[in-house]
């Protein structure tokens, strides 16, 4: 076997065959990887999968499969611009998740404000900001900071050269969507994140320490999940 020399250490190098073999003595229980699949589909919401999935492999989801439904119409909601819709939606369902989070909130009624200026409607969008988001701002620095930002887009008519104009993009939505979801979650004694990322996070944490040590086939691209073998040393 061929080594290298780092730090004035010899690197152990592990082909592709060998780490295959050795993958393939790790002993995984079907449950659990049932478990760790139900567990993101229920978090992220994906209701119809959930149901079709528990039905496959005889695993209950834990958890009413409706409020799923919930959830993913006021997520679905955000996403459409629709924030008002969204927080009568929240409200109906549970108005403490509200109550309680003034952040939250403040986030949402920024999205509002984002959505005015995306349509064009100035006047409402400058009279909502003063009337609902500024005295929220007096209150709290960090509002006012996020208020501050948010009325930046007003002074480019291309808010594509503008350095907020990210704002208006749909991973903008797409975040305050999120935060709103695991509220929820939060609120109906759920986990709010899905392990599956994090055990992602996890295997590349990992990776990274063990290649310190030694050369072996790593998974670069955590979508295929294919090993690629060590390059060889030059």
């Amino acid at each position: 076997m061929s080594s290298t020399n780092q730090n004035n250490g010899a690197k152990k190098i592990i082909g592709l065959e060998e780490w295959e073999r050795k993958l393939a003595e790790v002993k995984v229980s079907k449950q659990d990887l049932n478990k760790l699949i139900m567990n993101y589909l229920v978090i992220e919401g994906y209701k119809d999968a959930a149901e079709k999935f528990s039905r496959e492999s005889g695993l209950q989801p834990g958890i009413d499969l409706a409020s799923i439904e919930d959830r993913m119409n006021i997520r679905n909601a955000i996403q459409s611009g629709d924030i008002e819709d969204a927080i009568e939606r929240v409200n109906d369902l549970d108005p403490e998740i509200l109550d309680t989070n003034p952040k939250l909130y403040f986030h949402l009624q920024q999205q509002r404000l984002i959505e005015f200026i995306r349509d064009g409607r100035v006047g409402e969008a400058i009279e909502f900001a003063q009337e609902e988001l500024a005295p929220r701002g007096e209150e709290n620095p960090e509002f006012l900071e996020d208020l501050e930002r948010t009325m930046a887009l007003l002074a480019f008519e291309d808010t594509s050269v503008s350095p907020v104009g990210y704002l208006l993009d749909h991973a903008q939505r797409q975040k305050t969507a999120s935060e709103l979801n695991a509220a929820i979650l939060t609120a109906q004694c759920q986990e709010k994140d899905p392990k599956l990322p994090s055990l992602l996070k996890m295997l590349v944490w990992a990776q990274n320490q063990l290649e310190e040590k030694m050369l072996f086939p790593k998974i670069r691209n955590l979508v295929t999940a294919e090993l690629e073998a060590p390059a060889p040393s030059g």
